[in-house]
């Protein structure tokens, strides 16, 4: 994998209620992804960017909600999302203001 591609990976943390449970409780941490991306990208993106070690990457696809504007229907993209475990002992704080 070229360094250029595991830059693209990563779009943005997810940041809610459930990431924040989930990073206390199994040290994960949540990304939002490209749709394109697998397992092994994500898990080589993660650890060259943070320098941490990562234990497993579970992906999902989120779909898009129906929502309505005015009269007319439209459906908002879907996108995919990644639960990252990290080794014990290592961490990724978002919420840190410096």
């Amino acid at each position: 994998m070229s360094q250029e591609r595991l830059l693209q990976i990563l779009l943005a943390p997810h940041v809610s209620e459930k990431a924040s449970r989930v990073a206390e409780s199994a040290n994960q941490v949540v990304f939002r992804v490209r749709d394109d991306a697998t397992k092994p990208e994500i898990k080589g993106a993660v650890e060259s960017l943070f320098n941490v070690k990562v234990k497993g990457v579970t992906v999902l696809n989120v779909k898009g909600k129906n929502k309505r504007f005015g009269g007319r229907f439209g459906r908002r993209s879907g996108w995919k999302k990644a639960y990252v475990s990290l080794e014990a002992g290592h961490e990724i704080d978002f919420l840190v203001a410096e």
